[in-house]
């Protein structure tokens, strides 16, 4: 298998409600994906763009997994405070410190996962990272009502805001309605001031 297209969510007005719903934290940088096969790694952007020679501290992070896999994720950089930075990492200038936070597992050691439901899909993907040290971080959820919650506090901190996703539902390439992307309202803000202050 390629790599596929990445799943792009909805954007919604409101954190969904219910037991059957996943959230994870929304950080502001690049959509990317890797593959690795042996010991070749490639980081592909959404446009489908190759990326590898940019980020080193991911591809290394990448050869220290066991077998062959797909990561859906996001690279970013991180500002003094500790929240991600998207101009900091827009300007290029910081490549070799863009980290990989890592959401979602389509394919381990040549098996097609994106059937399986994505409860199942980031177990795995947390079991494949333990042995991560540096360069990807598993990006880790809280589930049912508790993602009000977790959208409140990220707005708190800075942070671009949450993907909601059905954990029961595949890999859906392309436009999808059961990831929603509720943003920050002052996240915008917070990019321009950035921008202002470079």
């Amino acid at each position: 298998m390629g790599i596929p297209r990445p799943c792009i969510p909805t954007i919604g007005t409101a954190v969904p409600a219910g037991a059957e719903w996943l959230h994870e934290i929304k950080h502001d940088g690049y959509r990317l994906m890797i593959r690795k096969d042996g010991d070749t790694v490639s980081i592909i952007t959404r446009g489908g763009y190759d990326w590898t020679e940019r980020y080193p501290l991911i591809v290394a992070g990448a050869l220290r997994l066991r077998g062959s896999f797909v990561i859906d994720g996001e690279g970013v950089v991180c500002g003094e405070d500790g929240v991600a930075d998207f101009e900091l990492l827009h300007s290029r200038k910081h490549g070799r410190s863009c980290f990989f936070y890592a959401f979602d597992l389509m394919e381990r050691s040549g098996e097609d996962l994106r059937l399986l439901p994505l409860e199942e899909r980031k177990a795995r993907l947390r079991s494949l990272l333990l042995r991560s040290k540096m360069g990807i971080v598993y990006s880790d959820h809280v589930a049912g009502d508790d993602g009000a919650k977790i959208f409140k506090a990220a707005c708190e901190i800075g942070l671009e805001g949450i993907v909601s996703k059905r954990r029961d539902r595949p890999y859906v390439s392309g436009p999808c309605k059961h990831w929603i992307k509720v943003k920050n309202p002052n996240a915008a803000w917070k990019r321009r001031l950035h921008s202002s202050s470079l």
